[in-house]
């Protein structure tokens, strides 16, 4: 008898196996790696045991090589993995900035959603596994959510104002603060709106002007490139300044519930965690199978610091629950699912589908 459960694909171990692998022979030792289960005599039982992960491998074989494509202004780009960071590592593969950083003077990479989760995961887990240091880091940042975290309401997202601005800039500080802790000093991107006003891009950047850090706007998604000038110029001030200096939050041999404590208390802000029946007993099985040294995958709602979506801006005096434990031995770290998230997220009521048609000469709509 055991219980299980589905992960959608974005959140499941084979993904994050593909993102960490080093090369086909990693691939193949880590999908055997995935712990299946215990025997009748409560043995562990890996895939490498049911003679698997070469099956494995073959299916995999083409999907570790990164897709190479171009933006519409003839850039190249490596499109590889999905893993969505509020259930998963929330990276792309090793392989592909590896493979950018071989073949580039400058390598970007993104880790979403919030910077408590993608980032804190990419410093923690992927930077460890692919021996990676980065030199630089962009906050991007949007008045609309800046808004939002101030009070203003669904209506009034688009709706310029200075008061609820000012007051959610306590989130972003928030995450400037966090970015330091890993020895980096970041540079804040406002990814622009055409809702956003001349007084509040002026005030947003006088806010981070004082806690120390450069605020660009960047109108990359209206003017492609030339839209992003002043943010790459500023990240190359950033490079050059010397002052980044890159360190991880935690030491992997650290005991489970002090790794994840540094996380919940440096990062999200929060008072202490607490831990159901359930994660105890999941702690002493990571205790059992002796993966207490491996990094920590948070699954945490992306929308607040805390597990409580609604708990906006920057909360404070909150404690946070690890409901229970995900095991993922192949990938190698340990997901505590904090509140109520779930790891097979519903989809939504009106599929994007519905909205995307192609007309008889081949021309697409709907995408976007």
């Amino acid at each position: 008898m055991r219980s299980d459960g589905f992960n959608i694909t974005a959140a499941s171990e084979v993904m994050a196996i593909l993102c960490l692998a080093t090369s086909l022979t990693d691939l193949k030792a880590k999908l055997g790696n995935i712990f299946v289960g215990f025997t009748y005599d409560n043995e562990p039982v890996y895939a490498r045991d049911l003679k698997a992960e070469a099956a494995m491998t073959i299916l995999l074989r083409d999907a570790i090589k990164p897709n190479l494509v171009q933006t519409l202004e003839g850039n190249p780009a490596l499109i590889h993995g999905g893993p969505f960071a509020n259930i998963a590592q929330g990276t792309n593969t090793i392989l592909a900035t590896r493979m950018g950083l071989s073949l580039a003077d400058y390598v970007v990479t993104e880790a979403g959603f919030g910077a408590d989760l993608g980032a804190e995961k990419f410093m923690d887990i992927k930077c460890g596994y692919g021996n990676l240091a980065p030199q630089a880091l962009v906050l991007v940042a949007t008045i609309r959510a800046l808004r939002h975290h101030g009070g203003a309401t669904p209506a009034e997202l688009n709706t310029p104002d200075l008061e609820k601005l000012t007051n959610g800039f306590a989130n972003l500080e928030k995450h400037i603060e966090n970015a330091r802790k890993f020895g980096l000093t970041p540079v804040v991107a406002i990814n622009h709106f055409f809702t956003d006003t001349d007084a509040e891009v002026a005030l947003l950047q006088q806010l981070c002007e004082k806690a120390g850090v450069p605020a660009v706007v960047s109108k990359s998604w209206a003017e492609g490139g030339a839209g992003a000038t002043q943010l790459a110029e500023a990240v190359l001030q950033s490079l050059a300044s010397g002052s980044n200096h890159f360190r991880p939050l935690y030491d992997w041999q650290q005991p489970v519930k002090a790794k994840i404590e540094t996380i919940a208390r440096e990062i999200y802000g929060a008072s202490g965690v607490d831990y159901t029946p359930k994660a105890e007993a999941d702690l002493r099985r990571i205790t059992k199978l002796g993966l207490s040294g491996l990094p920590i995958c948070m699954a945490k709602t992306q929308k607040s610091f805390s597990d409580n979506e609604k708990l906006i801006g920057r909360p404070t005096g909150f404690r946070v629950t690890v409901r229970e434990f995900e095991l993922a031995t192949g990938a190698g770290f340990l997901i505590p699912l904090l509140g109520t998230m779930m790891r097979m997220p519903g989809l939504p009521a009106v599929p994007a589908s519905v909205g995307m048609d192609i007309d008889a000469e081949g021309v697409i709509t709907g995408l976007s």
